[in-house]
């Protein structure tokens, strides 16, 4: 190994840095998750999302993961609300992390209807602070096991969260780098047309201009705003930027709490000094005395396995969003690899999805409501993915097999009933396609990973 790379190496994964960045971190993050869980129970959406839903859609492999029986779905954002308070303390952290986790992830994955690339994002981290030592200063934890602070940890621990920072700006940078965006400014000329009524800024926020101004600003944001944040000089002008870019799409876009989780969380790039000073502060307002002190053995968070993980880690997180290039076609047509890729605010589909169920003696058919079946939010989901299709084509299949149905005068039991659909979908402001036609039969589909053949090609 050259002299170079070991430089590199030691840099970023072995030279000793000071703890505050991830202690801030740690309380930061800790009172996100806080506020976004106790968001999410004061707006009723456990009961709308997670209790009122007959059925869910399962990511994939993940298919397992049910929900719990009524109520007692409130018990795993209880839990996070627990947990999160104990992670801002310090607190019993190691369990604490843990159990944030896991209660999060597995909410996340109970039904993909409500996948966002922000809650993605979280996961990502609160698993990352499983492996951190976010606890060793500034923490109940040293008082409880009687351990002595440490001013210092290795640079992987803090390094790993800008890494995963910087995946999701570069990574939606990279994503607008294609034709709806940079030359037609889709989704945002069909989404800002809806600000067209507003008083004053009204038809300048729905102008082509402007549509084609944040669209290029976004790119540029993305693509080259993680290499201003790393950089000592250009840190501080970078996170004003920052602010400013999610206040606007904010106040513009209804995207939740990610632009604040973004705005907070970028703080880390700051150097050791601001986190210091921010530590200072919350012990001068809460009272808290805080004497860091050097352990003798500086090496105590530091293992040979963390750097193969967090090597691990890095190389998934890099790959994973090119996997759409092993599928063929529009990806925002098929959404084949479109998840757990940061592509953001990249597209506007629309779609009308009918499903008949057929008798395969006579070939007459019955018109499903999927309402009957789905939340308005599954069906709206539901009628512009291929997988969502297949699941839900699945689910009629079993839900109506060995039934009674009524074919005009005629009762009929189906011991293996056909599911057919007609699937309508319009991408990002083009008039509707056929996405799906009524020769197939989703009883026959397999939910893989396979490319899906059974879509109509997209035509620009």
């Amino acid at each position: 190994m050259t002299a170079i790379n070991k430089g590199i190496i030691h840099t970023l994964f072995k030279k000793e840095i000071s703890i505050a960045p991830l202690i801030v971190f740690r309380i930061i993050f800790g009172a996100l998750m806080l506020f976004g869980t106790s968001r999410f129970l004061l707006k009723g959406w456990v009961y709308e999302n997670y209790i009122l839903p007959k059925h869910h859609f399962g990511y994939f492999g993940f298919e397992w993961v049910d929900k719990l029986p009524g109520n007692w779905m409130y018990l795993p954002f209880i839990l996070m609300i627990i947990t999160a308070i104990c992670v801002v303390l310090g607190l019993f952290y190691r369990v604490s992390i843990l159990l944030l986790f896991i209660s999060f992830t597995y909410v996340e994955l109970i039904d993909k209807t409500y996948y966002l690339n922000h809650y993605y994002f979280v996961s990502l981290i609160l698993f990352l602070l499983i492996f951190l030592p976010a606890n060793q200063s500034f923490s109940l934890d040293l008082k409880i096991f009687k351990r002595k602070a440490v001013r210092t940890v290795r640079a992987i621990n803090i390094n790993v969260i800008k890494f995963q920072l910087g995946c999701v700006y570069f990574f939606a940078g990279i994503a607008k780098l294609e034709t709806d965006w940079l030359f037609e400014a889709q989704p945002l000329k069909t989404w800002l047309s809806g600000f067209q009524s507003l008083p004053l800024i009204g038809d300048v926020l729905a102008s082509n201009s402007a549509a084609y101004g944040f669209a290029w600003m976004g790119c540029l944001y993305d693509l080259f705003i993680f290499f201003f944040l790393i950089n000592r000089k250009t840190v501080r002008y970078a996170y004003a930027i920052v602010v400013v870019f999610h206040i606007v799409t904010w106040l513009l876009f209804p995207i939740g709490v990610f632009p604040w989780v973004m705005i907070f969380s970028t703080l880390i790039f700051f150097s050791a000094d601001f986190h210091s000073k921010v530590i200072t502060g919350i012990s001068s307002v809460f009272k808290i005395k805080n004497k860091s002190q050097t352990l003798e053995n500086k090496t105590r968070d530091f293992k040979a396995w963390k750097i193969y993980f967090f090597a691990v880690f890095i190389f998934i997180q890099l790959l994973l969003p090119f996997r759409y290039l092993l599928y063929p076609g529009n990806l925002f047509w098929t959404e084949e690899g479109f998840r757990f890729s940061w592509r953001v605010m990249l597209m506007h589909k629309e779609g009308l999805a009918s499903f008949y169920i057929e008798n395969p003696d006579t070939g007459n058919t019955i018109a499903i409501d999927n309402l009957d079946f789905l939340t308005e939010s599954q069906e709206k989901q539901m009628a512009t993915q291929p997988d969502f299709l297949i699941q839900y084509g699945q689910l009629l299949h079993r839900t109506f097999k060995d039934t009674t149905l009524t074919f005009g005068a005629e009762k009929i039991t189906l011991h293996n009933p056909i599911v057919r659909a007609d699937v309508k979908v319009s991408l990002n402001g083009r008039l509707n396609q056929q996405f799906v036609t009524k020769k197939h039969n989703f009883a026959d589909f397999q939910y893989d990973l396979s490319h899906r053949t059974w879509i109509e090609p997209f035509e620009k």
